[in-house]
C-alpha cells in the first residue's frame, strides 16, 4: 500500500522545521549543515561529518537522534575494533548446545560510527553491506537492519595520529560529507552561554516518531524529476570522468545520490518538483568526496569542492516554471 502525499498540507515542513530549529538550540550557527544533514536523512542517505575534534559533530548526531524518537547506537572507532563488536556475535550456550545472536551497534535506526576512520580497514569494511544493503550477515545467517536506517560518521582529518583512510568503496557509499568548521566568536559566546548551567540536548524532546520519518523518505522518492533536470545531472557526472584533473570521476551511485538529494531539498522547501536551485544547494556536500583527483593535481592544491564549483559554472541549467508541477 503506498503512503499518502504529504505535500498538500503543513505536516512536514512543520516537523522539519521543529527538528531544525531544536538541533540549532544545541548546534549553534550552523544552520545550513543541520539542513544538510536532514536532506540527507529525508533521502535515505548516510552522512560523513569530517572536521577536527571538539567542533560539534559527535553532538550534531546526537541532538538529530534525540529529535526523532529512534533506537539509538554509538560505535566508538578505535584500533582494536573488530567485525564483530559493530555487526553482533553468535554467543554458544554450552548447556543448551545452542548459538544465541546478540546484535550489535549497528542493528539500530540511527548508528553514530565515531572517529570511524581510527579503526582498521578490517573493521570499517563490516560496515559496506549495512550501507548499502541495509543488512548484515553474521555466521551465515542475515539480519535486516531497522527501517529507517541512517549511519553518521565522524572522521578526523587524515594527517591525525593514528587514522586511516577510508576505502574509495565506502567513501562513494556516504550520501555526503559535511563539515562544521570553527564557530564564530559571537556565535561561541553564545554556546558557552547556553551551556553554562545545563546541556540544551539534556532539553530536547522527540519531535517525529521512526515511523513518521520512514513515511517522509518514501514521499521523497515520488518528488518529480524533470527529464531536463535528470540531463544536467548526467551532464556533471560525465563531465568528471572526461576532466583532466580526475583520476576516478562521479560513479552512477553519486548521480543517483544527487538526485535524491534534490529531491529531498524540494521535500523541505514544500514542494513536489525539484529546480535547479535543488541540484546545485547539493552539489558540494554529494559530489565532492567522490572525486579522486589525480597526482599533479593535488600537488597543485586542487580539491574536489572546487572542481564540483567548476563543473557547475559549466552547466547550462533549465529555466524553471511551474506548469502542473513540471518545470
Amino acid at each position: 500500500m503506498s503512503t499518502p502525499s504529504v505535500f498538500h498540507d503543513d505536516v512536514a515542513p512543520e516537523l522539519l522545521n521543529r527538528v531544525l530549529s531544536r538541533v540549532g538550540s544545541v548546534i549553534v550557527g550552523k544552520e545550513k549543515e543541520i539542513r544538510l544533514a536532514l536532506i540527507s536523512m529525508l533521502s535515505g542517505g548516510h552522512i560523513l561529518l569530517e572536521d577536527v575534534p571538539g567542533v560539534g559533530k559527535t553532538m550534531l548526531v546526537r541532538a538529530i537522534a534525540a529529535c526523532l524518537g529512534c533506537t539509538f547506537g554509538r560505535i566508538q572507532f578505535t584500533y582494536d575494533l573488530m567485525p564483530g563488536d559493530v555487526t553482533g556475535t553468535s554467543i554458544y550456550h554450552p548447556h543448551s548446545g545452542s548459538f544465541e545472536f546478540r546484535p550489535g551497534p549497528v542493528l539500530s535506526n540511527i548508528v553514530l560510527a565515531d572517529e570511524i576512520n581510527r579503526a582498521s580497514p578490517r573493521t570499517q569494511s563490516a560496515l559496506l553491506e549495512a550501507m548499502e544493503e541495509r543488512k548484515v550477515t553474521v555466521d551465515g545467517t542475515t539480519y535486516p537492519l531497522p527501517r529507517p536506517f541512517l549511519l553518521l560518521a565522524t572522521q578526523n582529518p587524515l594527517h591525525f595520529e593514528g587514522t586511516y583512510r577510508l576505502p574509495e568503496a565506502q567513501m562513494d557509499r556516504f550520501m555526503m560529507r559535511l563539515s562544521l568548521g570553527y564557530p564564530e566568536p559571537a556565535q561561541e559566546v553564545e554556546l558557552l552561554t547556553r551551556m553554562q548551567l545545563e546541556h540544551p540536548l539534556d532539553a530536547i524532546k522527540p519531535v517525529m516518531l521512526a515511523e513518521e520519518m520512514a513515511n517522509m523518505q518514501r514521499a521523497v522518492r515520488g518528488v518529480f524529476v524533470d527529464e531536463s533536470i535528470k540531463l544536467a545531472l548526467v551532464q556533471v557526472a560525465d563531465a568528471s570522468r572526461r576532466h583532466p584533473n580526475v583520476q576516478l570521476g562521479i560513479s552512477p551511485r553519486g548521480t543517483l545520490a544527487w538526485m535524491n538529494a534534490s529531491q529531498a531539498s524540494a521535500y523541505m522547501a514544500g514542494r513536489s518538483y525539484v529546480i535547479p536551485d535543488d541540484i546545485k544547494d547539493t552539489a558540494v556536500p554529494v559530489l565532492a568526496h567522490r572525486l579522486m583527483l589525480n597526482h599533479a593535481a593535488l600537488l597543485a592544491g586542487a580539491g574536489g569542492e572546487e572542481l564540483v564549483r567548476e563543473l557547475l559554472q559549466q552547466l547550462v541549467l533549465p529555466v524553471h516554471s511551474r506548469k502542473g508541477g513540471r518545470l
